[in-house]
């Protein structure tokens, strides 16, 4: 018979996750040496929350859960960030907390705290593992993490438990389910497709559901037939391929795009979930039909029709059923570039955050995976990088942390052994993750961090401007970061222009080394950018 956590090791390497992440604590100890006995990896992070971001970002990329752990009481606490990310962005994850045995647990008080109820509000279900029952606790905690939505569940790991033999089940559950999608009905389908099909200049606003189906494909197809420009949410870039002609460019919430939507005569939301969306109402009057794997819960966007089921199938069965053929598609999405383009475009006094994404998509190679931390220079990444390919482009949007760019870089490379990946972080971003430099350069996961460094906490000092605020409690950066990447082993350059920082990068990509390149840009044109993009 196999233990506790030889059962959980054996689980979590079937479900396709090979390594574990986090920062142990004494009870973890003998799942670290089960894993380590199978070939798996234990991958020490220097920050729990770096742990749990990292993890998500695997589970984001592979739809394998990404499994991360902490010791009980701080280390449990100091995770939860990582855990609100993968809440709020839609990763599968199982997060491990150590607890004490049920003796200590009931009558100690040092380190203990509810974890449970700690991270109740945050997962999609949390238990206290059992060996008379773990082999169908796994099987659980791998469906609702996988389940659309994706998200995390909690395995609190008490020391008694660890090492007792696993008791065997009568009648095994497959690890994962296994699941049928029949082909839609086409007369159930009919409601939305005469609607398409009375449609001239359809719009299609697409979401994290396209990836959840893996039907990224069939959304390009489906935009090709109806001829329909395409917007997506910013953690969708490379959903369609950012050189294709109907690519209009990115939802964020702003005025910018309602001119583009306010031209269409039918919105057909694809897969799009409202945590993705600004806290605002919807400012569209134009109809709207949504295609989804789980039906909409929050009312926000206002579906004359819900079609709901896999999206894969639903996309080719409306590709097959419309009759397509609109006009406007390309060079509407060409005209929004354009204005996007324009909004951009402010005048500098030295390197801008947009000329240095112009820099880095020309020298970078094209199979480059990039990962974008929250903050001021978040809306030039995403607006000024491009992906061609699904899951190419990493960031936390949901919950929009600082301090993901990093870590979510790792656990790309660990997705994408073989190709490029870039960190874009700025200043603030940086320093929150930074020790995890080291875990980058000691479990040999090379990457490329640019820090784009403005000197403030931008974000808050445009909203200081516009509000007319003095500024307080914004200045940061300014730092050698050359001088931090050498003492974590890793090559670091500090650069204020486009050649240095285009020769910084055809290095980095040269050496396979990790690097800190420090882009010293001038941010003096970000109050300009965010009124023209965004609401503020």
């Amino acid at each position: 018979m196999s233990t506790t956590v030889e059962v959980m090791a054996d689980a979590f390497k079937e479900a396709g996750t090979p390594f574990i992440v986090g920062h142990p604590g004494g009870e973890s100890v003998e799942l670290i040496e089960a894993a380590n006995q199978r070939q798996m990896r234990f991958i020490l992070m220097k920050q729990e929350t770096a742990g749990a971001m990292l993890a998500a970002t695997w589970g984001d990329i592979t739809g394998s859960p990404g499994v991360c752990l902490s010791t009980r009481g701080p280390g449990a606490a100091n995770m939860v960030n990582g855990i609100a990310h993968a809440s709020l962005d839609r990763s599968p994850l199982i997060a491990i907390t150590d607890r004490y045995s049920q003796p200590q647990q009931e009558v100690g008080l040092r380190q203990r705290i509810d974890q449970l109820a700690l991270y109740a509000p945050l997962t999609k279900w949390g238990t206290t593992i059992d060996a008379r029952t773990v082999r169908q606790q796994l099987c659980r905690a791998m469906r609702i993490a996988t389940a659309h939505a994706p998200g995390p569940v909690q395995f609190d790991l008490p020391q008694s438990e660890t090492s007792k033999q696993a008791a065997d089940l009568a009648s095994s559950p497959s690890l994962m389910p296994a699941l049928l999608r029949p082909e839609p009905d086409a007369a159930s389908l009919r409601p939305a497709v005469d609607r398409i099909n009375a449609s001239r200049k359809p719009i299609i606003l697409a979401g994290l559901g396209v990836f959840w189906d893996r039907a990224s494909t069939e959304l390009v197809r489906f935009a090709e037939h109806l001829g329909a420009p395409v917007l997506v949410t910013s953690k969708c870039k490379g959903m369609i391929p950012e050189d294709h002609a109907l690519r209009a460019g990115c939802i964020i919430g702003g005025l910018i795009e309602r001119k583009l939507v306010m031209q269409s005569d039918l919105i057909i939301t694809v897969g799009l979930d409202a945590v993705e969306l600004q806290p605002k109402a919807w400012p569209y009057q134009v109809p709207v039909i949504a295609v989804s794997s789980t039906p909409s819960l929050d009312a926000l966007v206002p579906a004359q029709f819900e079609a709901v089921g896999d999206i894969k199938g639903l996309l080719k069965a409306l590709t097959t059923l419309t009759s397509g053929g609109a006009a406007w598609g390309e060079k509407a999405a060409a005209i929004f570039r354009q204005d996007v383009v324009d909004a951009l475009n402010t005048p500098s006094r030295g390197l801008s955050p947009q000329r240095a994404m112009e820099v880095a998509r020309a020298v970078l190679p094209r199979e480059t995976i990039a990962t974008c931390d929250a903050g001021a220079s978040r809306l030039l990444v995403v607006q000024k990088w491009q992906s061609y390919g699904p899951r190419e482009f990493l960031t936390s949007n949901g919950l929009g942390s600082m301090g993901y760019a990093i870590p979510g870089a790792l656990g790309a490379r660990l997705a994408y052994p073989d190709r490029p990946v870039v960190a874009f972080t700025g200043d603030g971003g940086f320093l929150m993750a930074v020790a995890e430099l080291q875990t980058s350069v000691r479990e040999n996961l090379p990457i490329i961090v640019v820090v784009l460094d403005d000197e403030e906490i931008a974000m808050i000092r445009v909203k200081q401007e516009i509000k007319g605020i003095p500024l307080r409690g914004v200045q940061i950066g300014g730092c050698a970061w050359d001088k931090i990447a050498e003492g974590f082993g890793a090559d670091g350059v500090v650069v204020d222009s486009e050649n240095g920082l285009q020769d910084a990068l055809v290095a980095a990509v040269k050496s396979g080394r990790t690097t800190v390149i420090g882009a010293r840009i001038d941010g003096s044109g970000y109050v300009a950018q965010f009124n023209a993009l965004r609401e503020l």
